[in-house]
């Protein structure tokens, strides 16, 4: 497992996300303080405080590097 820190501070930004998110069978989940959330889920991701950075853990063992390219405009550098 790994763990990013991304920023969702937008509708658009969190509609291309779980977009981008559904191409990989991989499990996704976003923390948030005490919640975890499924990070293809979209209702799940507004329940949270977007306004906030928010932590990524990626189930993922094979294709990590494909993933983290994909996400690199999500993640907090």
């Amino acid at each position: 497992m790994k763990t990013v820190s991304i920023s969702l501070n937008s509708i658009d930004k969190v509609k291309s996300f779980v977009n981008d998110l559904t191409k990989f069978d991989d499990d996704f989940d976003l923390v948030s303080g005490r919640y975890v959330i499924d990070a293809k889920s979209i209702m799940g991701i507004f329940s949270l405080d977007l306004s906030r950075p928010i932590n990524l853990n990626i189930h993922a063992t094979e294709n990590l590097d494909k993933i983290l390219e994909v996400l690199d405009p999500y993640i907090i550098k």
